[in-house]
């Protein structure tokens, strides 16, 4: 029996040996066959992922993109100007500051002006004299030496009269010739035409110039007066105001520089007044019709503002559109529109970029 009990002792030390040798083969393949199959899944997943990117890029390269219109913000601008030539004085702004409207902006030296000044006072001085003699008539000596020219005239005149009838009567006696009486008709006739030169005058020196000549002298009067008016009018246009309210945004001259007639020394803009400009082709000119609204990107600002259409109007022949496409053979016009920003928008300035957005 001890024979029998040790051999059967040393079977089972090899069927324990065979089993130890074969359990770790076994843990050994499974973890090889999960292996495999976190390998295979790995491959489906990574393969997966890799075919939904390519599609994905092939989607969004062959997926039709918005079309952008890039259009600037523009702005209502002034120019102050002065209508008198001269040399800029007394500047009172810079770039950047805000002005009222009627405020004081500079001023226009000219010595020129000031003489003018002086000959249009001295020449309306000159015709208002003129006018007042010219209805004032003659020197109240003058008249009074017509009037008395003209009685001795009468009276030489009443003499002839009496003298021809006394030389008539002694003419009817026979007591003078025909001779004499002729004589002392033609003296009183001419004594009568004498009285009546003298009277007419007299009656030029009581009565002054004509009508005519009064009306002429008052009518100069009134030319001279307004040259005074014409040049009081260049002086007061010397003091240049702001026409508008707004923002300084050039200053073209500065004090002590030549300012030519008309010429703008400063330039002001009002942002109240702003407004959207685009260029857009006939193809989408659908969505610009007038008083339609639409959505604008204004990446200075990072926010959408929303605009009304004010304006459309076609641009010039330069500003033509042509086709890339060789299935469009034909070009489109383009359009210039206008829309204003239907809220108030307080970092405005000219010149922003605003993206639109279309189909």
């Amino acid at each position: 029996m001890s024979v029998k009990n040790k051999t059967n002792q040393t079977e089972d030390k090899l069927q324990t040996e065979i089993k130890s040798i074969q359990e770790p083969s076994k843990e050994k393949n499974q973890k090889k066959e999960r292996s495999r199959i976190f390998e295979l899944l790995f491959l489906i997943v990574f393969g997966g992922l890799i075919l939904f990117w390519l599609i994905m890029s092939f989607y969004k390269a062959y997926a039709p993109k918005p079309q952008y219109l890039q259009g600037q913000i523009a702005a209502r601008e002034y120019s102050v100007s002065s209508k008198l030539p001269g040399r800029v004085e007394d500047l009172k702004v810079k770039k950047g500051d805000f002005i009222q409207q009627g405020e004081l902006v500079y001023r226009i030296s000219s010595p020129e002006l000031d003489a003018k000044y002086t000959q249009a006072q001295a020449g309306y001085e000159i015709a208002k004299a003129l006018n007042e003699e010219t209805h004032k008539g003659a020197r109240e000596e003058s008249i009074a030496s017509a009037r008395d020219v003209w009685n001795a005239a009468r009276a030489m005149a009443d003499l002839a009269k009496k003298t021809y009838h006394r030389v008539e009567e002694l003419y009817q006696s026979g007591v003078v010739s025909l001779q004499r009486r002729d004589e002392a008709y033609a003296a009183y006739k001419s004594a009568q035409y004498n009285e009546n030169v003298t009277y007419q005058q007299y009656q030029i020196a009581l009565q002054g110039a004509r009508s005519e000549t009064k009306e002429a002298a008052a009518q100069k009067q009134r030319v001279a007066q307004g040259q005074i008016d014409e040049v009081e009018a260049y002086r007061h246009d010397s003091n240049v105001y702001a026409p508008h309210s707004g923002e300084v945004s050039n200053v073209i001259l500065h004090n002590g520089e030549l300012s030519p007639s008309g010429f703008p020394v400063v330039m002001l803009l009002d942002m109240s007044d702003s407004w959207l400009r685009l260029s857009v082709s006939e193809d989408h000119l659908n969505r610009f019709q007038k008083d339609q609204v639409f959505e604008g990107y204004v990446p200075a600002l990072k926010r959408n503002i929303q605009f009304k259409v004010r304006y459309v109007s076609v641009m010039g022949d330069f500003a033509t559109w042509k086709a890339t496409s060789e299935t469009k053979g034909y070009d489109m016009k383009s359009y210039e529109v206008e829309a204003v920003p239907l809220e108030a928008i307080k970092d405005f300035r000219v010149g922003m970029s605003v993206l639109v957005k279309v189909p």
